[in-house]
């Protein structure tokens, strides 16, 4: 049983990352499908799809690298902020800058998942989920 669902779609993500792998599995949820989305259109991924199977779907992810070198990562690092045991909340006018806005944080809104950069244009504060970069 996973007790943080987020952390383990993260740690996954991260370990085949730093092993080069083409893609990861991760059990689906709705959460993830978001996060997922979120990392494609920020560019840290390449790809996502939804796998149907006997239970619950599988998300699978597919890893982006550099065109000029395939042992080059394009995700540096991803973290997640916000635990089960310590919920991290800020207002929009206190959003972190992730690596001095290189990175990218998720937040939870009450207006769904965003990046840092959507919740301060929307003026949005919200939960923060995880930093990328």
């Amino acid at each position: 049983m996973i007790t943080d669902p987020i952390s383990d779609m993260f740690t996954r993500i991260r370990n085949s990352n730093v092993k080069l792998h083409e893609k990861v599995d991760i059990p689906l949820s709705k959460l993830k499908l978001e996060i997922a989305k979120i990392l494609k259109k920020e560019g840290y991924i390449s790809n996502f799809k939804n796998i149907e199977d006997s239970k619950h779907g599988i998300l699978r992810v597919y890893l982006k690298y550099s065109d000029s070198d395939k042992e080059k990562t394009v995700l540096r690092g991803i973290r997640r902020v916000s635990k089960s045991s310590l919920r991290i909340y800020k207002g929009y006018g206190d959003m972190p800058r992730v690596v001095n806005g290189l990175g990218v944080a998720i937040i939870s809104t009450s207006k769904g998942l965003m990046t840092d950069k959507q919740a301060r244009r929307d003026k949005i504060g919200g939960e923060i989920i995880g930093y990328v970069w």
